[in-house]
């Protein structure tokens, strides 16, 4: 009667959090959309008016751009409308990049094609790789990059959120080990800094809940939110309705899920596990378990020239010894329960651990999707050099090689989507990044901003007089 009770209250639990999912996911697509409509009738209404338009400060075409990077169901600029992942932070400096990657693909499939977003030509994701994951080699292909000119002397500033730091150590780990092929000359120099937004470096407690299996980190679980997901992912690109999949894409165009390649046949195996990107585990939930996140690690570097910069987000508190969300308010409706299920999660018995010395109460604080232990710097299964800052000024000079991680208060999703639920603290933190980047960030010589040289100007002509 006990086990009818549970297993009740768990499929409660799964519809519940399937239908919240749900809601969100459309509430992001009609926002999108409702925007667009918006904008394209005041496009055709507005009346001809003569406006003045201030020139802008042009920024030095030798500073180094500063890439956004999405994570887990992120997106790009260029897809949802005019919807922006990053609730419009890329406006704050005239060199921002915010590549459009895949939103559940895996962290090494991402990795290749922000190499090619950057540098041009046709995404390769590797023979030995897409034969290994029974995928096509070969993706989209970017007749221009968005940064050819890519290389030691040119490096990047990198900017991730959640997956999408563990993203960008890929990518510079492919970069240190030349793995792309045709360019033989890179190294991971290329990238300058990264500085991570509540970034998946360590995994998450969140994916055993949401289905993936304890055992392993790279099977799912019979029924769970994420055969759900799963579910609805190979129908959405089995029917393959090209308006729709330009407004929203999951990425997985290289394993050829569309009815017009697989019929209904290969729709039915894709279905049942047979093929398809869940079947190979070459997407993004495996990566994003704490066994997936070690796998990845152990072939991660932390580079003695590069700078990296994290900011871990808490949602939890602790009263009279026991972790709770910290306020009802405060975190996103989408994300309360699961702040309250991960603070009190326990690995099973029977399972075990997924690595030597692990302890549940160590994961409790969390943010609703990650938890904040794996969010600071790498650690598993070698734990990186770091350094903890209370405030920025304490740790300038800024010194390379060193994690430097800062404890927000606040969800998953605070500083993405909707600028408004953060308020003030959403410019202070983007601020920080972008004022970091262009000033305390460097290896041969100080950036010259633009307002900055033309002080030095007015300085020096004030000198000569």
């Amino acid at each position: 009667m006990i086990r009818l009770w549970i297993n009740g209250l768990q499929l409660l639990e799964l519809i519940v959090s399937s239908w919240v999912h749900l809601l969100y996911g459309f509430y992001i697509f009609s926002t999108a959309v409702a925007y667009d409509l918006s904008l394209a009738l005041y496009e055709y209404l507005k009346p001809n008016l003569n406006v003045e338009v201030k020139e802008m400060v042009k920024c030095p075409d030798d500073l180094p751009p500063i890439v956004l990077v999405h994570g887990i169901f992120g997106f790009g600029k260029g897809r949802l409308g005019g919807l922006s992942y990053f609730a419009g932070a890329e406006k704050k400096d005239e060199r921002v990049l915010v590549p459009d990657l895949g939103s559940l693909t895996s962290i090494y499939d991402r990795a290749r094609e922000l190499f090619y977003y950057l540098k041009g030509g046709q995404v390769d994701y590797g023979e030995e790789h897409s034969e290994a994951c029974g995928h096509s080699q070969f993706g989209r292909i970017y007749e221009q990059g968005n940064y050819p000119e890519w290389d030691e002397d040119h490096p990047i500033h990198f900017v991730g959120h959640s997956a999408g730091a563990q993203v960008v150590r890929v990518l510079q780990q492919m970069l240190h080990d030349k793995a792309f092929k045709g360019y033989e000359n890179t190294n991971e120099n290329w990238v300058l800094s990264i500085t991570s937004l509540s970034g998946a470096f360590n995994g998450t407690t969140r994916t055993y809940m949401d289905g993936m299996q304890p055992e392993d980190g790279r099977t799912m679980k019979p029924i769970s939110l994420l055969q759900l997901c799963r579910l609805g992912v190979i129908m959405y690109d089995w029917f393959d309705i090209p308006w729709l999949k330009a407004y929203y894409n999951f990425g997985f165009d290289h394993f050829n899920m569309s009815w017009r390649k697989i019929g209904i046949r290969g729709l039915l195996d894709c279905l049942l596990g047979n093929t398809g990107p869940f079947a190979s585990e070459d997407w993004i939930l495996p990566d994003l378990t704490i066994q997936g996140s070690i796998r990845l690690n152990y072939h991660l570097q932390t580079f003695p020239d590069t700078y990296y910069f994290s900011y871990a987000t808490k949602r939890t508190t602790r009263i009279c010894g026991i972790v709770v969300p910290s306020g009802f308010l405060g975190v996103h409706p989408m994300l309360f329960v699961r702040v309250l299920q991960m603070s009190q999660w326990r690995h099973p018995s029977d399972v075990p651990p997924p690595y030597k010395g692990y302890r549940d109460e160590h994961w409790w604080d969390n943010d609703g999707a990650l938890n904040t232990i794996s969010m600071t710097h790498p650690r598993l299964p070698i734990e990186h050099p770091h350094c903890f800052v209370g405030d920025d000024s304490e740790c300038l000079p800024l010194q390379p090689g060193i994690w430097y991680y800062k404890i927000i208060k606040g969800d998953h999703i605070l500083f993405i989507v909707n600028r408004e639920r953060a308020g003030v603290q959403f410019d202070l933190i983007y601020d920080s990044i972008f004022e970091r980047c262009r000033k305390h960030v460097f290896r041969k010589r100080p950036q010259i901003l633009p307002n900055d040289g033309q002080q030095q100007s007015d300085q020096l002509q004030q000198t000569r007089d």
